[in-house]
Protein backbone atom coordinates (compact mmCIF):
# COMPACT_ATOMS: atom_id res chain seq x y z
CA UNK A 1 0.00 0.00 0.00
CA UNK A 2 1.41 3.45 -0.90
CA UNK A 3 2.49 5.69 1.95
CA UNK A 4 0.05 8.38 3.00
CA UNK A 5 1.58 11.80 2.47
CA UNK A 6 0.77 14.98 4.32
CA UNK A 7 -1.49 16.10 1.49
CA UNK A 8 -4.23 13.75 2.63
CA UNK A 9 -3.83 10.85 0.28
CA UNK A 10 -1.55 8.15 -1.01
CA UNK A 11 0.68 8.64 -4.02
CA UNK A 12 0.66 6.28 -6.96
CA UNK A 13 3.21 3.55 -6.37
CA UNK A 14 5.27 4.55 -9.40
CA UNK A 15 5.95 7.93 -7.73
CA UNK A 16 6.99 6.55 -4.35
CA UNK A 17 10.55 5.68 -5.32
CA UNK A 18 11.24 8.78 -7.40
CA UNK A 19 13.72 11.22 -5.89
CA UNK A 20 12.01 14.20 -7.49
CA UNK A 21 8.66 13.21 -5.95
CA UNK A 22 10.19 12.73 -2.52
CA UNK A 23 12.05 16.03 -2.69
CA UNK A 24 8.83 17.81 -3.71
CA UNK A 25 7.05 16.27 -0.70
CA UNK A 26 9.92 17.29 1.59
CA UNK A 27 9.74 20.81 0.14
CA UNK A 28 6.00 20.95 0.78
CA UNK A 29 6.56 19.88 4.38
CA UNK A 30 9.40 22.34 4.95
CA UNK A 31 7.40 25.20 3.40
CA UNK A 32 4.44 24.40 5.62
CA UNK A 33 6.63 24.38 8.70
CA UNK A 34 8.30 27.67 7.72
CA UNK A 35 4.98 29.35 7.03
CA UNK A 36 3.57 28.11 10.35
CA UNK A 37 6.70 29.24 12.21
CA UNK A 38 6.53 32.73 10.75
CA UNK A 39 2.77 32.87 11.29
CA UNK A 40 3.17 31.99 14.97
CA UNK A 41 6.38 33.86 15.81
CA UNK A 42 7.27 36.18 12.94
CA UNK A 43 5.23 39.17 14.02
CA UNK A 44 3.79 39.55 10.53
CA UNK A 45 7.07 38.98 8.74
CA UNK A 46 7.61 36.15 6.27
CA UNK A 47 10.45 34.20 4.75
CA UNK A 48 11.18 36.79 2.05
CA UNK A 49 11.54 39.48 4.74
CA UNK A 50 14.01 37.22 6.53
CA UNK A 51 15.91 36.62 3.29
CA UNK A 52 16.21 40.36 2.61
CA UNK A 53 17.30 41.18 6.17
CA UNK A 54 19.85 38.35 6.10
CA UNK A 55 21.25 39.54 2.76
CA UNK A 56 21.59 43.12 3.97
CA UNK A 57 23.19 42.07 7.23
CA UNK A 58 25.69 39.79 5.50
CA UNK A 59 26.44 41.72 2.29
CA UNK A 60 25.88 45.29 3.42
CA UNK A 61 23.87 48.05 1.76
CA UNK A 62 22.57 47.27 -1.71
CA UNK A 63 20.29 48.60 -4.38
CA UNK A 64 16.79 47.17 -4.54
CA UNK A 65 17.58 45.65 -7.94
CA UNK A 66 20.72 43.94 -6.61
CA UNK A 67 18.76 42.60 -3.63
CA UNK A 68 16.20 41.10 -5.97
CA UNK A 69 18.86 39.42 -8.11
CA UNK A 70 20.94 38.12 -5.22
CA UNK A 71 17.99 36.84 -3.17
CA UNK A 72 16.05 35.63 -6.23
CA UNK A 73 12.97 37.61 -5.22
CA UNK A 74 10.98 39.34 -7.95
CA UNK A 75 11.72 43.07 -8.12
CA UNK A 76 8.11 44.11 -7.42
CA UNK A 77 8.01 41.77 -4.42
CA UNK A 78 11.30 43.23 -3.17
CA UNK A 79 9.81 46.73 -3.34
CA UNK A 80 6.69 45.70 -1.40
CA UNK A 81 8.69 43.76 1.21
CA UNK A 82 11.12 46.64 1.70
CA UNK A 83 8.20 49.03 2.16
CA UNK A 84 6.95 46.77 4.97
CA UNK A 85 10.42 46.50 6.51
CA UNK A 86 10.95 50.24 6.26
CA UNK A 87 7.59 50.93 7.96
CA UNK A 88 8.86 48.85 10.90
CA UNK A 89 12.21 50.71 10.97
CA UNK A 90 14.08 47.51 10.08
CA UNK A 91 15.65 48.97 6.93
CA UNK A 92 16.35 52.42 5.56
CA UNK A 93 16.21 53.44 1.91
CA UNK A 94 18.11 56.40 0.55
CA UNK A 95 18.79 57.74 -2.92
CA UNK A 96 22.02 56.54 -4.47
CA UNK A 97 24.10 59.71 -4.98
CA UNK A 98 25.55 58.24 -8.19
CA UNK A 99 22.14 57.26 -9.62
CA UNK A 100 19.28 59.40 -8.30
CA UNK A 101 16.60 56.94 -9.47
CA UNK A 102 18.16 54.05 -7.55
CA UNK A 103 17.55 53.38 -3.87
CA UNK A 104 20.22 51.98 -1.59
CA UNK A 105 18.85 49.85 1.22
CA UNK A 106 20.58 49.48 4.59
CA UNK A 107 19.58 47.33 7.54
CA UNK A 108 19.05 49.28 10.77
CA UNK A 109 20.20 48.28 14.26
CA UNK A 110 16.57 47.39 14.97
CA UNK A 111 16.60 45.27 11.81
CA UNK A 112 19.66 43.36 13.02
CA UNK A 113 17.93 42.70 16.34
CA UNK A 114 14.79 41.47 14.58
CA UNK A 115 16.89 39.25 12.29
CA UNK A 116 18.42 37.60 15.35
CA UNK A 117 14.92 36.94 16.71
CA UNK A 118 13.87 35.47 13.35
CA UNK A 119 16.99 33.26 13.40
CA UNK A 120 15.45 31.54 16.43
CA UNK A 121 12.22 30.94 14.49
CA UNK A 122 14.20 29.45 11.61
CA UNK A 123 16.30 27.34 14.00
CA UNK A 124 13.13 25.91 15.55
CA UNK A 125 11.74 25.05 12.12
CA UNK A 126 15.01 23.34 11.17
CA UNK A 127 14.83 21.23 14.32
CA UNK A 128 11.22 20.28 13.65
CA UNK A 129 11.85 19.47 9.99
CA UNK A 130 14.90 17.31 10.75
CA UNK A 131 13.46 15.73 13.93
CA UNK A 132 13.03 12.26 12.37
CA UNK A 133 16.79 12.09 11.70
CA UNK A 134 19.68 11.38 14.03
CA UNK A 135 22.50 13.92 14.28
CA UNK A 136 24.62 11.84 11.89
CA UNK A 137 21.73 11.52 9.44
CA UNK A 138 21.16 15.29 9.60
CA UNK A 139 24.79 15.94 8.66
CA UNK A 140 24.58 13.39 5.84
CA UNK A 141 21.28 14.83 4.61
CA UNK A 142 22.70 18.36 4.55
CA UNK A 143 25.79 17.16 2.66
CA UNK A 144 23.71 15.33 0.06
CA UNK A 145 21.14 18.11 -0.43
CA UNK A 146 23.93 20.68 -0.73
CA UNK A 147 25.54 18.54 -3.42
CA UNK A 148 22.25 18.35 -5.33
CA UNK A 149 21.69 22.11 -5.06
CA UNK A 150 25.25 22.94 -6.10
CA UNK A 151 25.04 20.63 -9.14
CA UNK A 152 22.94 23.24 -10.93
CA UNK A 153 25.71 25.87 -10.77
Amino acid sequence: MPTNHHDGGPAPTRLEGRATWLVSRAYARSSGLLNAGFEAHGGGLRGYHYRLLAALEEWGPASQADLGRKTRIDRSDVTAALTELESRNLVERSADPAHKRRNIVTITAEGVDRLLELDKVIDGVQDEFLAPLTAAQRRQFMTLVTRLVNAQR
